[in-house]
């Protein structure tokens, strides 16, 4: 806001300026209508083509103003082309007013063409305090548009600056934006903030970041932390409207955890996969985490033998799904496995009734659990199942342990499933933020390998890479002929086109940028393999065992394309002479297959007769206990995330979990976490 003196002066001044006005409109009757219809200075709510018709029948006093609002309307309908033409055709001699216009406009289109620094550059010479309020708030958006979401003390500040100046949703949504900016900040950037004297509500924000930090993991705790930060910084714009985030934290109440329903199938194929979670999710409720022992044993180290190899594809619509997609061992494996012992007390009090989803229909297990008063259900495992329990409207609080096709959000449902798409899209994360931007996928020729293409595909272009290659390839067999008729496999493949929904608009900070209207469709990825700098291979380890050679048959010895597998590839029993094949590789597991918990690692895989495949469900057994404590707090409370055996896990708007896995690497005969 302006300070009182300078509204003063105005004041002062506006009687003689009015009787000036009145005098000229004596004179000629065009003269006050033409000014109080042009204002560059306050929104422009017409179209393009008004504005360029009042431009065309100005006189030269008013026309430049119309040209302005017309380029001005030609960005707000994404016409970016005629805006620069327009552009060009203005004057070169502008007043003052006109030319902290165009360099708001110059900044706008340098956005929307995706050029920040440009976009900075214009910024930099306004002089925001003759800006009017309404420019004042589309100054403070381009600047924020121009920082691309990067969190900074800049960022913060232009945030700060233009939040007095909105209202409403547009109010909501800059505290909202601050706080985001505020929590991404990394440590190193905390360390090093400078603040000035007087910039107490910046002060006011970083405090009460040091207030979520202290108290976040106990949602009581952090509501009474809060309020006391509300009465430390009352003129704070968060103290007044808190940042939607902890606004769910002042409203969370506890979800009863008294009775846990637990559905899984009992009988059929999935037996073995259910009771392999069902282990989980009974050892962490009995205090698994906190008993077992800090063992040296590490996946690199493990002498068992490995699993037998994969006959089945575990990825079909109704199966339980696990990254690696084992085989399906026999069902005594499980059966067999050693029960918790009886005199170890139980960490929780809480009553866990199993239910069988083989042995009768869905709604009527959903019943019966109800009418036995259970307080939360956790299951069902089949994707069918949780399909027909999201359409069912049930009143209870269900953590299910899949997903559906299409995700229904619903306020009292959430989804936990490892999925192959999701280790897929972790994949995709991982190699794009280590700077790579051609990758060709190897995938099994199989509807497994389609699903996880896919979703590979669509989370690249999400992050803005273009088009993926692919190249498919079948069993052992097929892979055997290829490498002793000296084939090899060349890096290269044919795109990977997938039908991604195209935003119609971005709106950043009150100022709302049309996507740029393209009338020829993006360029393909050629099916050449000059430009591959990654290459990610979802494969069983004794496929591995022959891709990898096959891969080096057909590049030289100098090419630094970085090689990526998927947890298909882990299995117990990788000996050295394996480890030192895989020189350089890099593969995903999860984090209790990677040594977050040596002891427990030996625990399980001892368990599961060294089967990784059950030992990643037994861990989002273990996972699924965690969640289902705190199934209010990952409902009700956003940006809640926890360190999981499964990886580190994340609710989203749909409260569907999504899962950051561990990534290790295979250097000089071991395995070692990639930095």
């Amino acid at each position: 806001m302006l300070p009182s003196k300078v509204v003063r002066r105005k004041a002062g001044r506006f009687v003689p300026v009015l009787l000036a006005g009145l005098i000229l409109a004596a004179c000629s009757g065009q003269g006050p209508q033409q000014t109080s219809n042009v204002n560059i200075q306050g929104p422009a709510t017409g179209r393009s083509d008004y504005y360029l018709q009042q431009a065309q029948q100005s006189s030269d006093d008013s026309k430049t103003d119309w040209q302005l609002l017309a380029i001005r309307a030609l960005l707000k309908e994404g016409k970016y082309p005629q805006a620069q033409t327009q552009l060009g055709q203005l004057p070169q001699q502008l007043s003052d007013v006109q030319q902290q216009e165009l360099q708001l406009l110059r900044a706008q289109l340098q956005i929307a063409q995706q050029n920040y620094s440009g976009a900075q550059q214009q910024l930099s010479p306004v002089k925001v305090a003759d800006l009017s309020s309404d420019q004042q708030v589309r100054y403070y958006a381009l600047q924020i548009a121009a920082a691309q979401n990067r969190p900074s003390l800049a960022l913060l500040r232009a945030y700060i600056a233009q939040e007095p100046l909105l209202k409403g949703d547009e109010h909501q949504s800059n505290i909202d934006a601050t706080w985001q900016a505020l929590t991404q900040l990394t440590q190193d950037q905390l360390n090093s903030v400078v603040i000035n004297a007087d910039e107490n509500t910046l002060q006011g924000w970083l405090d009460l970041l040091n207030t979520w930090h202290a108290s976040s993991q106990d949602p009581q705790m952090l509501k009474t932390a809060i309020s006391d930060w509300q009465t430390r910084y009352p003129q704070n714009p968060a103290a007044k409207t808190l940042p939607t985030q902890l606004s769910q934290v002042k409203n969370f109440s506890q979800a009863s955890t008294s009775t846990i329903a637990l559905l899984l199938p009992l009988n059929g194929q999935a037996q073995v996969f259910a009771g392999a979670i069902q282990k989980g999710f009974n050892d962490a409720r009995n205090g698994v985490l906190n008993a077992a022992p800090a063992q040296s044993s590490t996946p690199e180290n493990a002498t068992a033998q490995p699993a037998p190899e994969a006959t089945t594809d575990t990825g079909t619509a109704n199966s339980v799904v696990s990254p690696a997609a084992a085989s399906m061992p026999p069902q005594e494996s499980v059966q067999q496995q050693p029960a918790a012992p009886a005199s170890q007390p139980a960490a929780s009090s809480a009553q866990i009734k199993v239910y069988d989803t083989s042995s009768q229909p869905i709604a009527q297990v959903m019943q019966q659990a109800q009418q036995d008063g259970a307080t939360l259900v956790v299951g069902p495992l089949l994707k069918n199942h949780v399909e027909e329990v999201a359409n069912s409207q049930t009143p209870l609080n269900v953590l299910a342990l899949n997903e559906p096709e299409q995700i229904q959000n619903h306020p009292n449902i959430c989804y936990f499933a490892l999925s192959p798409e999701d280790e897929a899209r972790d994949a995709a994360h991982h190699i794009y933020e280590q700077g790579k931007r051609q990758p060709l996928l190897l995938l099994p020729r199989s509807s497994y390998g389609d699903r996880v293409g896919k979703a590979f595909a669509e989370e690249w272009q999400q992050l803005g890479g273009a088009t993926v290659l692919q190249q498919r390839f079948g069993g052992v067999a097929e892979l055997k002929q290829g490498i002793n008729s000296g084939a090899g496999i060349a890096l290269s493949g044919t795109p990977l086109t997938v039908q991604m929904e195209q935003p119609q608009s971005v709106a950043v900070a009150g100022l709302t940028i049309p996507a740029p209207q393209s009338t020829t469709p993006a360029p393909a990825a050629e099916s050449s393999g000059g430009s591959v700098d990654a290459v990610y291979i979802v494969a069983s380890q004794n496929e591995l065992q022959l891709i990898k050679p096959m891969i080096a048959m057909r590049t030289s010895s100098r090419n630094s394309t970085a090689l990526y597998a998927s947890s298909r590839s882990a299995q117990a029993g990788a000996g050295p002479d394996f480890r030192l094949e895989m020189e350089g590789l890099q593969y995903s597991d999860i984090p209790l297959l990677s040594g977050a918990n040596p002891g427990l690692m030996q625990q399980a895989a001892k368990a599961f007769n060294n089967d990784y495949s059950l030992v990643r469900l037994y861990a989002m057994g273990i996972d699924a206990w965690t969640l289902a404590t705190q199934f209010n707090q990952m409902r009700q409370v956003s940006g809640f995330a926890i360190d999981g055996n499964t990886g580190k896990l994340s609710a989203d708007t749909d409260c569907v979990i999504n899962r950051k896995l561990a990534w290790n690497q295979y250097r000089q005969g071991q395995v070692v976490p990639v930095q």
